[in-house]
């Protein structure tokens, strides 16, 4: 049986071995750890489906193999590939004999479900496909048929990459990106590598190789950046309420037999639930794009920036604005903690109709934060400071504030909507007790 680098998650094109588990030759058993994989989001460990031997490794540790290649082989205990189903160990009189290849690619509706199994796909002979796998003559992966189907891509047009002439994800999206570039005027005025490292030839400096991520993060910002129609709205929210009501909640948490106390809220966990209560106060911004249409969300939930090292990632809080105070700042800690281990499942992480990037905690007070599509907005927020604001009576004092800025996709949140929204946040921060009830 050949195992594949499995598909972890729509945007993850590749992945790398980080850890072998098994070595050439060893016994494998259903359910034991092969290798350790490390992706631009996760890191796991992936388990074999079959027992047999590991007869070869084809991706040794530390290199990176493109979702759908080859990694290695199992053979049963004889040496001989483990069959993907008993015909295909059949004699060749015993064969059905092979359908006629398919001229060209059978349509595929957009957003059609294909099954596909998340860690290893059995190859068979090629006279096993039908035309949901064969593309004139040419072998497709699921996952590359299905993004080519969304995307109108004729698959006769692919050049595949992929192990035995197949065509696998990235390469329906470098057409796609072909395609896209051939539509947009060439960016004027980037300097290539080269020219740059020109420019600092008389100064000491230190190469820094990409790794997955940043590439992931630089190129989902540049897009974003470049297609998204931002606008931006900033308010200065009075949080003293706030605080005394994490004060008092904190204080009043229950312990456990050791002294531990159940939780102990931070001013974000208070800021998660106000978001998400403005989102449900104002539902015609709990949208994202799609393209030809808007989808709106019955439920908030909300992506919170992490920073982890070489880069951020968004875990997911899921109808938040139906969870107690206690549960956003637990379950936050807990998705933080393994989002910096990169320890994350993809649906941990994908989705959500809005987010939150707090940069307060490094004294920032105000910047804007770019959308992550398709999402069509995220919340900014600011470190806190006292200042001196007007009273109802005429009076100066003195206040905690804390300025956020709202950015808006134009597309979904028009001006007055954005405005709306931000306008529901400011109510339920000043008066948090409102959105406990």
């Amino acid at each position: 049986m050949d195992v594949l680098m499995p598909q972890l998650g729509e945007t993850v094109a590749e992945g790398k071995i980080t850890k072998w588990f098994k070595s050439a030759g060893d016994p494998i058993a259903p359910g034991d750890n092969l290798f350790e994989i490390e992706t631009d989001k996760v890191s796991m460990e992936v388990p074999s489906t079959t027992a047999g031997v590991l007869s070869e490794i084809r991706v040794p540790a530390g290199e990176v193999a493109p979702v759908g290649a080859i990694v290695a082989i199992i053979a049963d205990g004889t040496g001989a590939t483990v069959s993907a189903t008993p015909a295909a160990a059949a004699t060749p009189a015993q064969r059905a004999p092979s359908p006629p290849r398919a001229a060209a690619a059978t349509p595929v509706p957009a957003g059609a479900p294909i099954k596909l199994d998340p860690f290893f796909e059995v190859r068979t002979p090629a006279r096993n496909f039908g035309p949901a796998q064969l593309a004139g003559g040419t072998r497709v992966t699921p996952l590359a048929r299905r993004l080519a189907a969304e995307a109108g891509i004729d698959l006769g047009k692919i050049s595949p990459s992929g192990p035995h002439g197949r065509i696998v994800a990235k390469d329906v999206e470098a057409t796609r990106g072909a395609a896209r570039a051939a539509l947009r005027p060439a960016a004027a005025g980037e300097p290539s590598a080269d020219e740059v490292k020109a420019i600092y030839r008389d100064v000491p400096f230190t190469e820094v190789p990409l790794d997955g991520m940043r590439k992931t993060i630089a190129a989902r910002l540049m897009a974003a950046k470049q297609t998204i129609p931002h606008f931006y709205l900033t308010a200065d929210v009075e949080i003293g309420r706030v605080l005394e009501l994490r004060e008092a909640a904190n204080a009043a948490a229950p312990k456990d037999k050791d002294g531990n106390p159940a939780f102990k809220l931070s001013v974000n966990d208070l800021v998660i639930k106000a978001w998400a209560a403005a989102l449900k106060r104002v539902p015609a911004a709990n949208a994202v794009w799609a393209q030809d249409r808007i989808l709106r969300f019955t439920h908030s939930d909300i992506g919170v920036a992490v920073a982890i090292d070489g880069g951020l990632i968004t875990p997911v809080i899921r109808q938040a604005e139906t969870k107690t105070l206690s549960a956003i700042s637990n379950e936050m800690k807990e998705l933080a903690a393994r989002a910096r281990a990169r320890k994350l499942m993809p649906n941990e992480y994908q989705g959500g109709s809005s987010a939150i990037s707090n940069l307060g905690m490094y004294g920032v007070r105000e910047f804007s934060a770019i959308i992550n599509p398709p999402q069509s907005t995220i919340l900014a927020v600011g470190a806190a400071r006292r200042q001196a604001v007007e009273t109802t009576d005429g009076g100066v004092a003195f206040a905690s504030v804390m300025s956020v800025t709202l950015s808006c996709d134009h597309r979904v949140v028009d001006g007055a909507l954005g405005a709306e929204l931000l306008a529901a946040f400011k109510a339920f921060v000043e008066q948090p007790v409102t959105m406990l009830v």
